[in-house]
Order: structure tokens, then sequence, then C-alpha cells
């Protein structure tokens, strides 16, 4: 059977074998846990405790601050210690619920829920919104959000995003491998939210071992597919996901749910399953500790506003002093500067490598090849892009269609001239985007 793809991409070096084997393992916090109001596209949360107070596991500590907005709950029976700022991985500051574990972890009542043949659809949105899920492969837009389009019997397809082609990230396979009807369980709901769905399991194909366990487990339903797709960067992004599981396409001004799509990646659909059935909001997500400067990389099963360097120190620590720490994969993710930092719901990994290749290479002049043209999978050229940034050109800018750019990395990774392309784009792009909200 052919692998679906899309035009352009690359093939970095994956880095997986270092945790792909390895059990997700579960770490429970032993310092303060740090819970940032902004873990999410839009508005931030609002703290609905104050200090001195005493939180369970589960209990709310900040509502919605509106519709594109999603609450926030305590992982850890606690005392709140005080609000005030801390620093995210992005470096930014941002006010925060502290609070001091007791180590009991005290539960609090669940959501309340009804058996799922009985709710309807919007009960099953609801329970969603009050859950607190967001996506959770790195955008972080609000899960009942992106479930409630103003047309929802136009959509025709519910993709679960199980390719992962950032490298060195292993958490959607072990979720897959480990707990796979609960990934399952999560689609099976988000189809059921619209009349004239089916849904999609999207895997890349160096997950044989995942696609084997899925057509397994949906060979007798005929809503769900698996899909099998060409192993290459960035074939997770959401818009070339799309296109090589339905050709259909979308650019900047337009939703998935334009093209009849909704998309959700694996902890998401894990969320939801456990909101809905089990009234259990989101506390908790897998992240990946990995790189060669780790003495044992791991997957780890985090309460979210647990610190990083705890999941660190749990891994061992460092084989020698890393030279790059990121946030993330190598391909989209980026470097930080400090690891006393919270674990938050958009938490994908930390990344430590022992030589830093990028600040290794001198950039030199273009040399035409066309290389960044063949491998953008948006069709651009970066290389023109980049030349209208350099020269303060913002009409040349719009009229090349910059803001299409998804900024996977591939230009940067594939220019042998070493120039920052994807960093002059994303700058501009920013930039661009503050102006529009001006």
């Amino acid at each position: 059977m052919a692998k679906l793809t899309f035009v352009g991409g690359v093939h970095p070096y994956e880095g997986k074998e270092l945790t792909k084997d390895k059990p997700i393992k579960e770490v429970l916090p032993k310092g303060d846990l740090v819970y940032p109001v902004s873990q999410h596209i839009g508005a931030p949360a609002k703290p609905i405790v104050q200090k001195g107070d005493r939180v369970l596991v589960g209990q709310k500590i900040a509502e919605a601050g509106g519709f594109v907005s999603a609450p926030i709950y305590s992982s850890v029976s606690g005392t709140v210690k005080g609000i005030e700022k801390r620093r995210l991985a992005t470096g930014s500051m941002c006010d925060s619920i502290i609070v001091e574990n007791d180590g009991e972890y005290e539960e609090a009542d669940r959501i309340p829920v009804k058996p799922l043949d009985e709710m309807t659809v919007q009960e099953k949105i609801d329970v969603i919104r009050e859950a607190g899920i967001v996506g959770m492969g790195g955008a972080g837009f609000p899960t009942a959000v992106k479930l409630s389009p103003k047309e929802p019997e136009k959509i025709e397809y519910v993709i679960a995003n199980c390719s992962e082609c950032e490298p060195y990230l292993t958490s959607d396979y072990r979720r897959m491998i480990e707990e796979p009807e609960e990934l399952l369980g999560g689609l099976k709901i988000a189809v059921s939210l619209f009349p004239n769905a089916r849904g999609i399991i999207a895997i890349e194909d160096n997950k044989p071992d995942c696609i084997a366990k899925f057509r397994e487990l949906t060979k007798d339903d005929d809503k769900i597919m698996v899909k099998t797709l060409q192993t290459k960067y960035p074939e997770g992004a959401e818009r070339m996901l799309i296109y090589a599981c339905t050709k259909r396409e979308i650019n900047s001004s337009m939703l998935p749910a334009d093209a009849g799509c909704i998309v959700d990646n694996v902890d998401t659909l894990c969320a939801i399953n456990r909101a809905v059935t089990k009234g259990i909001p989101l506390m908790e997500r897998i992240v990946t500790i990995t790189g060669d400067a780790i003495v044992n990389p791991c997957n780890y099963k985090v309460r979210i506003g647990t610190n990083y360097r705890e999941l660190l120190d749990d891994a061992g620590g460092f084989v020698k002093t890393p030279e790059k720490i990121i946030s993330g994969g190598p391909m989209m993710g980026f470097a930080i500067f400090d690891l006393d930092v919270p674990t938050t719901k958009t938490a994908s990994a930390l990344t430590c490598l022992t030589e830093d290749a990028v600040a290794e290479m001198e950039p030199s002049a273009c040399i035409n090849c066309g290389k960044c043209v063949e491998v953008c999978p948006e069709r651009l050229i970066p290389k023109n892009l980049a030349d209208a940034v350099e020269h303060g050109q913002n009409e040349r800018f719009l009229k090349e269609y910059g803001m299409e750019c998804c900024e996977c990395g591939c230009c940067s990774y594939i220019c042998p001239a070493r120039r920052q392309l994807t960093q002059l784009i994303k700058g501009m792009r920013k930039i661009q985007l503050a102006n529009r909200k001006k």
C-alpha cells in the first residue's frame, strides 16, 4: 500500500532509539508545583485560590478567562504559597500559582459525568471544556473550542496525529504502545461529536508495531481507519497531515474545519477519554527527557507543574555538560538557559545535546542552489523571504506569502550556506502578527 505524504520535507537524524523502547515511568514531584496561568492560546486563566488555601489533586485552581481559554487544576494536594511571576521554558515571565506539595495526594471530587451512551454532544464538549484540555502537541489551542466548529455537519474526518515526526521525541509512541485503548477511546468520542465524521489514525511507517496494533483494534470498526504515512519531517504538521490523509489543502487564513477536518494529537485524545469517561481533568502528560547528554533518557508521566530539574535528576543528570538544551525537539523546539522552569500542558520534551552543531556553523552568502525551495512544505521561496527580512522589505515579505510559513525549520536544516532562514522569517511573522493585533 502506498505511503501517504506531502511535497517537500527533510529526513533529519531521528534519535528515537534513545527512548523508544523505554516504558513510561511515573515520577512524583518533590518540590513546589508551579502552575502558569497562560498554558494555552487565548486569554490567561484566572486564579480562584489565594495564599494559604489548601488544595487537592484535581481541584480547579484557575478558571477559564474567556471563551478561548482553559481552566487549570492542581496535580497535587498541598498549600498555595502565593501567586507570583515565574519564568517559563520560553524565557518569558508569567503569573503562576505556587503550590507546596504535602506528599499526600489527597483527591478532590471528579468532574460529574454520565455513562458515555447517555451523554449528548454538548455534554461531552462541556466536560472537555471543564477539564481544561488543550492541544498538547505544541500549540495549546483549547480543545473544546476546536471541537465546536460553526457547521459540525461539515466535518468529515477527525484525524489522530500519531506521526510524531519531530526528532528524538517518543512520548506519543509509548502512549500508543502502552495505552492504545485510551487513545482509541478518545478518538471515538471526538468522532461521535460530528454526525458525518470518520476517524483517521495517521501513523508514520517507522512505527510498524503501532500500525499493526491499531489495525487489529479497529478491524471491525467501519468509522475508524488507520493510514500509513511516509516517515518524513514535518509529516505531523497540521497542514501537511491533512494533505497527506485527505489531499485537501489549507492556508494560514483557514482552519482545519474549513477543509472538513479536526486534528488532535495522541496525548490530547487520551486526555479527552479520561475526562469524558472518568471525569478526570487534565493534570498530567508524557514528557521525553532525551539527548546524548542524558545519563538515562526516558519517557516520564509527569504531573503538570513539576520542575524540569526534577525530571533531569531522575534521569541521572548529565553525562557531560550539554552545549545545547532544548525545550521540545531540535527542529521546532527552542533553546533554554534555565532548567528551573515548570512543565506545562504543552511541554513535550527536554532534549539535551553534548554539541551545539548550529552554533558552530558560520553563515555565508546564498549560493542560489534552490534546496530551500525543494524542501519547503508550503512551496515558498525561503531565500527570498529571508532577503526581504534582512532588507526591511515588509511589503515584499507579504507579497511572497511569508505569512504562510509554518516555521518547520526545513529550510535552515538543508541550507548549505547555513543561513538562519527560519529564524529570520519567524521573527518577521511575529512582527506582522503583532501589527495586525494593533
